[in-house]
Formats: structure tokens, C-alpha cells, sequence
């Protein structure tokens, strides 16, 4: 399977113990509809290669995840940080307004003033806000993702509208911007 073919569900957050269980951070709105989970791909390079789970808790701030053939400390020490995905089809069905975000890359963005602008290259999170990157004149240029900004997706033809603020493309656009 091709890398589009997968979605990043995790990370392999550190070791808990010493027989190679981990601390496991999923990256999912609601972490109990993987409970019954007996398979993840670990990203090892470029190379996504499978791992059968042996156990897997699910609490409240705590996952953790025994890997079959991941036995030791050291063996869990060495894939610590290790992201973890899962098939595009064992995602959760979405409403028609609702989108995940690896489904937009690429969506041509369309500013509900100022037109065509680019395509969106990925989706970020930033901790505080999550951002669309959109490639803009061959700039990369940040926009907050946000129903105010960005009140239309428009999965069927692949198009973002937005609503940018004034000014915010010239920020990434302005030469003495970058000289300073």
C-alpha cells in the first residue's frame, strides 16, 4: 500500500516497563473505537511495516501498547517516537460537511474576494490552531483553520473557500518581511 493509503493514527510515546509495552499517543477524536485494534503500521523510514498488537489499554490519559515481537526496554527504546497509522478505511465515516484533514491536500483554495489563490499542500497542527499550508505564488502562506475563515469545503470538487483576513497574504508576500 502506497503511503496515501494510511492515516497517522499515533506515536510510540515512550516505554512503560521494562518487557517493550509503550505509552501510546493516538491522535483520534475518541480513542475507544480502536479498542478492539490487532494490527498498526510503524513507519520505519520510508517503509510502513505491520505490527501485530498483543495488547492494547485504552484509559482515560493513559494508552498503553504491547507490540507482538517487541519484548525488551532496549527494543522499545529504539522505536520511541515511532508514528503509527492505519488503513484510510478504518476511519470513522464523517458527515457531508465534516472533512478529515489528509483529505484536502491538494483541494485548490478559492478566497471568496480575491479569487483562485493555490492549493493546499498540507494540514498542521500547531497545538493552538490548527492551520491550513497553502502554496500561494510559490510562497508557503499559513491559514488559521477556523469556520470564520475557512466557511466552505466543498469535498465534491475538491475546493476550499475562505474568507481571508485583510492583510494576511501580504505578510508572506512582502520582500522587506523577510530581509528584517
Amino acid at each position: 500500500m502506497a503511503k496515501t493509503e494510511y492515516f497517522e493514527f499515533g506515536y510510540l510515546a515512550k516505554p512503560h516497563g521494562l518487557k517493550g509495552a509503550f505509552h501510546v499517543f493516538m491522535d483520534v477524536d475518541d480513542p475507544y473505537e480502536y479498542e478492539d485494534l490487532d494490527a498498526v503500521f510503524v513507519q520505519q523510514g520510508n517503509e510502513m511495516v505491520p505490527f501485530f498488537i498483543e495488547d492494547l489499554q485504552i484509559r482515560e490519559n493513559l494508552n498503553l501498547m504491547n507490540l507482538e515481537g517487541i519484548d525488551s526496554l532496549d527494543a522499545a527504546k529504539e522505536m520511541v517516537g515511532s508514528k503509527l497509522f492505519l488503513p484510510v478505511a478504518m476511519l470513522p465515516k464523517l458527515k457531508d460537511n465534516q472533512f478529515y484533514y489528509h483529505e484536502i491536500v491538494d483541494y485548490q483554495v478559492n478566497d471568496q474576494v480575491l479569487g483562485a489563490l493555490g492549493t493546499v499542500k498540507e494540514v498542521y497542527s500547531t497545538g493552538a490552531q490548527d492551520v491550513i499550508i497553502m502554496i500561494y505564488l510559490g510562497v508557503e502562506v499559513l491559514i488559521p483553520l477556523t469556520d470564520e475563515i475557512v466557511p466552505k469545503v466543498d469535498k465534491q470538487n475538491k475546493v476550499i473557500t475562505t474568507h481571508l483576513p485583510d492583510g494576511l497574504l501580504d505578510v508572506y508576500m512582502n520582500e522587506s518581511y523577510d530581509a528584517d
